[in-house]
């Protein structure tokens, strides 16, 4: 018998050993399903799992772990698969570990403001539960109606609202988690104050499953923001984006602030769903909100908009006065990634401290323009907390391995420049696999180290997501 033949068998006995740890159809091997589950959005590497698992419970997590670990088979979590840097890619024959039945909200705590979430449980169930509560869930980007609770924590995930809430990991009270070697383990144990050593809590955000995995979560809430309220602004240049963010925020508590340039409007309005915000065409937009509570504030957000026009900052603008306008002025920022994703857009998620964004955004422009002259770039983002998405449009006239090849090459310049700022390589996105290899542009020799030595303990046989943060 050939040794093709025999690892065709030891595959299908792993996979009948492990259908006996879940309840029957809880194994998929189909191709449609390996393909599915296999992947996230992006779009850089094949799908190639070996196998799907649906478990139900903590216990049928940690089965499979100690499974895993007994033979050896590596393992990937999946949940909404809305990822950009292929945290969730099986490409290697992995079991994928999808959390789609681990669901449910478990609890309610109306005195701490916290939601118990099983690691499925989908954003916007979330936003919704809180939101029946008479309480708010502020993390908050695009793929809220399919990315799910342990996925935010594996990436830390950020979004539209971080100015003023900060990212998932200020919103997780405690976790229960399943380690690489198969332990569980409850972290923090949902207290505000708990002075007792290593918060190895905040070790799991972020960490990608390289860890273990989340199992579930205990989620802080928060008020109902009152009367929100946002406005459009059309800025002369790039360079008037920063002063008018400095002149709002002397002003206003904002709850977001974001911009995006003319081409990206550019992608929106020709939908043909989403309306302009006003006649006037501007290089760069800013999109802000606040709480109009009162108002004078309303009034006051007027004033400082007339102040910026004075400056020859803003050119033109626009103030929502409806729940209606609310929601189609942050479709223009909001349906950016959905409506460019049709051209695959080689993405780059980086970040600087706020005050270095306009001489950084400079610097990448450069760079951009002299190695991409006939490339269509879109650039976007949380400006208000120095996060920029620079997006560059493959033409049709490549293949999306050409494409990509071409855009790797200039990685080195554009990360140097991060690196010069003491910036992030991956400000939201996490690292997976597209920034494995750029991993040291923003962390040491030394930092690096020390995180190896920690997935080790964590993950002693390299079963948690490998190849993801760290190359093979």
């Amino acid at each position: 018998m050939n040794r093709l033949r025999v690892a065709a068998m030891t595959q299908s006995a792993l996979i009948v050993e492990l259908q006996t740890l879940l309840e029957p159809g809880k194994v998929l091997t189909d191709a449609d399903s390996l393909t599915t589950y296999g992947k996230d959005w992006t779009k850089h590497f094949a799908p190639a799992p070996l196998a799907i698992a649906f478990p139900k419970t903590i216990e049928q997590v940690q089965a499979i772990v100690r499974w895993a670990n007994a033979h050896k088979v590596a393992l990937v979590p999946s949940g909404g698969r809305t990822g950009l840097s292929a945290g969730a890619v099986a490409a290697n024959g992995e079991v994928v570990v999808s959390f789609d039945y681990m669901n449910q909200i478990l609890a309610f705590n109306e005195f701490d403001r916290t939601a118990v979430c099983q690691a499925g449980v989908v954003t916007k169930q979330l936003q919704n539960f809180a939101e029946e509560q008479g309480l708010y869930y502020p993390v908050d980007f695009a793929s809220s109606g399919s990315s799910q609770i342990g996925g935010n924590i594996g990436t830390n995930a950020g979004g539209i609202k971080v100015i003023r809430y900060g990212m998932t990991r200020n919103w997780v009270a405690g976790m229960k988690v399943v380690t690489g070697a198969g332990d569980i383990l409850e972290l923090n144990k949902d207290l505000i104050k708990n002075a007792t050593g290593y918060d190895m809590r905040q070790l799991f955000i972020g960490a990608e499953g390289t860890l273990g995995f989340v199992v579930e979560a205990t989620m802080r809430l928060e008020r109902t923001p009152k009367n929100l309220t946002a406005m459009v602004l059309g800025t002369a240049d790039f360079d008037s984006i920063m002063p008018v963010l400095h002149a709002f925020q002397g002003k206003l508590d904002l709850t977001a602030f974001e911009f995006f340039s003319d081409k990206a409007l550019a992608k929106i309005l020709a939908r043909g769903d989403v309306p302009a915000p006003f006649e006037s065409e501007c290089p760069f937009y800013a999109l802000l909100e606040f709480e109009a509570s009162t108002e004078e504030v309303a009034n006051e957000a007027l004033a400082t908009f007339e102040y910026c026009v004075e400056q020859g900052w803003v050119v033109d603008g626009v103030m929502s006065q409806s729940e209606q306008q609310l929601q189609n002025l942050w479709k223009l920022r909001e349906y950016i990634s959905e409506t460019i994703s049709h051209w695959t857009p080689y993405k780059n998620d980086i970040s600087v401290t706020v005050a270095q964004v306009p001489a950084f955004l400079h610097d990448i422009d450069a760079i951009v323009e002299a190695n991409y002259p006939d490339f269509e770039v879109v650039w976007f983002g949380h400006i208000g907390d120095g996060n920029l998405h620079l997006n560059i449009l493959k033409p049709e006239s490549l293949s999306k391995d050409e494409f990509f090849a071409k855009c790797a090459t200039v990685n080195k310049w554009v990360f140097e420049t991060v690196q010069k700022y003491n910036g992030s390589i991956s400000a939201e996105h996490g690292v997976g696999m597209t920034k494995r290899d750029y991993l040291h542009y923003s962390r040491s020799e030394a930092e690096i180290g020390y995180m190896k030595a920690i997935k080790a303990v964590f993950d002693p046989n390299g079963i948690m997501n490998p190849g993801k943060i760290f190359p093979l």
